[in-house]
């Protein structure tokens, strides 16, 4: 293949980059995404937030998602033994959108990238990037590997790494660093839901908590399908033996509310095992590159924050380089890095005192008063920016407060 120039090189081609790709064509920059894999593919980030729905309305994205009839998703339920704590997006603090999704994502994502195709975005798929060179001015040389074993070279004027977990961009020029979060591992499959409930029992996303550091994801999609999955410490997982299906099939067995239900279900493919979930760098940005979504933080699964921190910095960061190449100013720092880690601080913040235990008090022993709940709930629909709510301005110690007032009944 001949080699490419282009104004913006994006890696990857899913909720991120689509998101990336479509602002950008949408405001006529010269856009190119190659994506290792073939779609649909299995990926896992299968519920959304509200929060995203309005990232992919910006780039006309929403119209062809909901021709696909997905799972529609309202709010989230977390269980502990006989507790409940239920959460309704419509009944939130911040103004937004009070659904979205949960659904396959291979399905999810193919109708993103067949939309953009059909557009007219280049979208290269089964191409690996292997190689990238910056020169001083930020233009970039990336090598390119086709599923046939051949190389070409994409030059760039900017490069939006959108990899996910594939990380390309921090792989290539060693930008990870540890996560400040504690490490867990997850184990998850699809079935057949044939004795799923009717009604909202048997389409409500759940987390079925079975003590501060172990939960179970119960996904339903519209397609009959269930996604469940154990988010754990490492730890446990490891005491599971056998097979992944073997070890799966033994820890359903905790789950005194979904045992019954799973049980005798097959499983739609060996589970699958991801280790050690949570991500960061040391930087998000740098001279002709930005990083997003996966590829650049990654949280926990806990509350599914991922896709929406991947939309959102897609978006910024498509609005960005559209700035800079119409010769504006563009200040990285403080409008994109600064932006995005604000957003992670405060899911960052929920993930860890959802570990210590503090927001599961709240949830299962608060008898949490309206308000309260309608500024947790803003939070949990992806509205992490919205610094009129208390429980982001405050969440560095908020939530601790609040839950130690309720331990000593107060």
């Amino acid at each position: 293949m001949l080699d490419t120039n282009v104004d913006v090189l994006i890696i990857g081609a899913g909720p991120s980059g689509c998101v990336a790709a479509g602002y950008l064509h949408k405001y006529g920059i010269d856009v190119k995404v190659v994506e290792k894999n073939k779609f649909p593919r299995f990926v896992i980030g299968e519920s959304l937030l509200p929060r995203c729905m309005h990232h992919f309305e910006e780039v006309d994205l929403l119209d062809c998602l909901k021709t696909q009839d997905f799972e529609i998703k309202t709010g989230a339920r977390f269980l502990r033994g006989h507790n409940v704590a239920e959460f309704d997006f419509s009944k939130k603090h911040t103004e937004g959108y009070d659904w979205t999704w949960q659904m396959p994502r291979a399905d999810f994502d193919k109708t993103l990238t067949d939309e953009l195709v059909r557009r007219g975005v280049g979208i290269q798929f089964e191409q690996e990037v292997v190689g990238v060179e910056f020169e001083t001015d930020g233009t970039s040389k990336t090598q390119i590997k086709t599923k046939e074993g051949d190389d070409y070279v994409i030059n760039a004027k900017f490069i939006i790494d959108a990899s996910g977990h594939g990380r390309v961009l921090p792989r290539l020029l060693s930008l990870d660093k540890p996560p400040e979060l504690s490490q867990h591992s997850s184990i998850f499959t699809h079935v057949n839901d044939n004795k799923r409930p009717k009604g909202k029992e048997g389409s409500f996303i759940t987390f079925d908590v079975l003590d501060k550091e172990c939960w179970l994801w119960v996904i339903p999609f519209s397609n009959g399908k269930t996604s469940i999955g154990y988010v754990c410490t490492n730890d446990f997982l490891d005491s599971f033996k056998g097979s992944k299906t073997e070890r799966l099939r033994s820890m359903l067995k905790l789950s005194d509310y979904y045992y019954e239900r799973f049980k005798d279900e097959d499983f739609l493919f060996e589970p699958w095992v991801l280790q050690n979930h949570s991500k960061s760098v040391t930087k998000l940005y740098g001279k002709g590159f930005a990083l997003t979504g996966n590829s650049a933080e990654f949280l926990d699964p806990v509350f599914s924050s991922g896709v929406t921190f991947a939309t959102e910095s897609g978006l910024l960061s498509a609005k960005l380089i559209t700035k800079k190449l119409k010769g504006q100013t563009v200040d990285w720092e403080s409008e994109y890095s600064d932006y995005i880690k604000k957003g992670v601080s405060v899911f960052g913040s929920y993930v860890r005192e959802w570990y210590s235990g503090h927001l599961q008090t709240i949830f299962f022993e608060g008898n949490t008063n309206p308000e309260i709940k309608r500024q947790i709930c803003a939070v949990l629909a992806g509205y992490v920016w919205d610094d009129t709510n208390p429980f982001v301005k405050k969440h560095n110690r908020i939530i601790k407060t609040l839950a130690t007032a309720i331990k000593m009944g107060v």
